[in-house]
């Protein structure tokens, strides 16, 4: 999931849609757009793809995309939140052909809500590793295309003694961390919703919701995304944090003074997904366009930093590609968020957050 992001247009010339389809929405999508070109028009477009994502390296790839097929490409980029209820605002008058975020449980609502495509079979879909086979629905009305943690945890090694140092979700609970901690709201950073549904669904609903609460009782501070969560811990604002890990592995990288910790009860496996509209206005480049990511050629680009930055730091589920080596393989509990209970369960368990936790 891309740290922290505008609302941007990447578009090309005239088969772009008309300026008043991109930026007719009220408050936050009005005022937060710009644009942007990822090339200039061929001379005759094979078609037009309107690409909804809120990926790290949405941009390369589309620009890949293009100069690979003629069809020429828009891209609205944007924290996974916006983008979502950017599609559902546009439910009965869609511009986009396919959306890509992280997490299955949020594209499984889209799907549960009859908004997804379903059936289309990829031309390279045989590439997927038994992990990309098991996260792939029987009805392929999304298609997975990574894999990462919804949530590690960091400490600031600047800021924690060695004695102190969290080991797994509950460590956040002592008093060495009292207003001390954060993590990203999951109305807005699409890796928090599967991260709040995932501790759900292991702790169980009355525990789970219990755990948030002592965090907040505690001092728990929420953030909108990665970018903001990662910046109060790089500066002191805060201790410890819980975010996607990509995000943490990219920022240990760079040099930053944070350490991660993997609890031994678990992380919640998180899935990008791409999906079609099941009226997209192109549906013949969103059908090339996912065959495209899913290829050796499309995965090479998602796993380079220099085209997503943190969100090239995932898991391949796609043979032949390797992870990143800056990225953690060993001592790692992967736990599966059941994403059709996590679907059914998406406006209660975001309303309980923001009334209990948020507010």
């Amino acid at each position: 999931m891309k740290s922290s992001k505008r609302s941007t247009i990447i578009a090309v010339c005239a088969v772009l849609l008309s300026a008043a389809a991109l930026t007719g929405y009220s408050g936050q999508f009005a005022a937060a757009s710009t644009a942007k070109s990822v090339a200039k028009e061929a001379s005759q477009p094979k078609g037009h793809l309107v690409l909804y994502s809120a990926e790290g390296y949405d941009a390369s790839m589309a620009q890949a995309f293009q100069k690979k097929t003629g069809i020429v490409v828009s891209l609205v980029d944007d924290s996974t939140g916006n983008i979502v209820a950017r599609m559902e605002a546009e439910r009965s008058n869609p511009h986009w052909d396919v959306a890509w975020f992280d997490g299955d449980s949020t594209m499984q609502t889209l799907a549960n809500q009859g908004m997804l495509l379903r059936g289309f079979i990829p031309a390279d879909i045989h590439n997927y590793t038994p992990l990309g086979w098991s996260l792939l629905p029987r009805n392929h009305a999304y298609f997975p295309t990574g894999v990462t943690a919804a949530a590690a945890i960091a400490y600031n090694t600047r800021l924690v003694p060695q004695k102190d140092a969290p080991t797994g979700w509950q460590s956040l609970l002592s008093p060495s961390f009292k207003n001390s901690v954060a993590m990203n709201n999951p109305a807005i950073s699409g890796p928090t919703y599967p991260f709040v549904a995932g501790i759900l669904q292991q702790m169980g609903a009355s525990h789970g919701e219990a755990y948030f609460k002592n965090l907040k009782a505690n001092g728990l501070k929420v953030f909108p995304t990665n970018g903001v969560t990662l910046q109060a811990l790089e500066e002191g604002q805060v201790k410890a944090i819980m975010i996607q890990d990509s995000a943490l592995t990219k920022a240990k990288v760079s040099g930053e003074p944070i350490k991660l910790v993997y609890p031994k009860s678990g992380v919640y496996m998180l899935p990008g997904v791409l999906g079609i509209d099941s009226h997209a206005p192109d549906l013949a480049a969103a059908k090339a366009f996912v065959a495209f990511v899913l290829s050796p050629a499309g995965q090479r680009i998602m796993a380079n930093p220099s085209n997503g930055g943190g969100d090239s730091y995932f898991n391949p589920i796609i043979k032949g590609i390797k992870p990143n080596k800056a990225r953690p393989q060993t001592g790692i509990r992967w736990i599966r968020v059941n994403a059709v209970s996590a679907a059914r369960q998406f406006n209660q368990i975001q309303n309980w957050f923001h009334e209990n936790i948020v507010q």
